[in-house]
């Protein structure tokens, strides 16, 4: 059984936003969901060649693990939120650490789907058991995106996916031919 204590659409509630010395609030998880929209794929916390979505939630650096960050507990909830969304992808994609992608770059990232290890693209669903435990279920991204996104799929070169991907997919594309 999958448990989820989120449901989308979510009730509007705090959103992103400075306060009079232009500092970065934290945002909720609308506002993290446009942060996504807007990059296209974030990273978690991890660090490597897109945004940290765990820094931007909490607006600031963060130095060591996220978990021991005095905000940890939104960071969390905002990362679970984000887990249930119908427009987010959450796999392993850039460098095998948690990734957050946009339903916009779905059929990019199906398009070259043979660029990536399997397990890289797969989508993962956590599931809360009652005893407290986290287990992750996982499903091969062409199994449950829908025919609308494999049509537009088959409509991209590769190259026009790459490009939609970002920098990073190109160097990852060009660093794995090279082997």
């Amino acid at each position: 059984m999958r448990a989820s204590r989120v449901q989308w659409p979510l009730q509007k509630s705090l959103r992103l936003f400075s306060d009079s010395c232009g500092k970065a609030l934290p945002m909720d998880a609308h506002a993290a969901l446009d942060f996504v929209c807007q990059h296209g794929m974030v990273l978690a916390s991890a660090k490597g060649r897109a945004p940290r979505l765990a820094e931007a939630i909490v607006g600031e650096a963060i130095r060591g693990s996220w978990w021991a960050h005095p905000q940890s507990h939104r960071i969390f909830t905002v990362f679970e939120a984000l887990g249930t969304s119908p427009d987010i992808l959450v796999c392993k994609l850039i460098e095998g650490k948690v990734t957050y992608v946009h339903r916009r770059l779905w059929p990019a990232l199906l398009r070259v789907k043979e660029l990536f290890p399997p397990e890289n693209i797969a989508r993962i669903d956590q599931e809360h058991t009652p005893s407290g435990r986290h287990v992750n279920h996982t499903t091969p991204l062409e199994r449950w995106l829908d025919a609308c996104c494999h049509t537009e799929a088959r409509a991209l070169s590769e190259a026009a996916a790459l490009e939609a991907l970002g920098p990073w997919a190109l160097q990852y594309s060009q660093h794995r031919m090279e082997r």
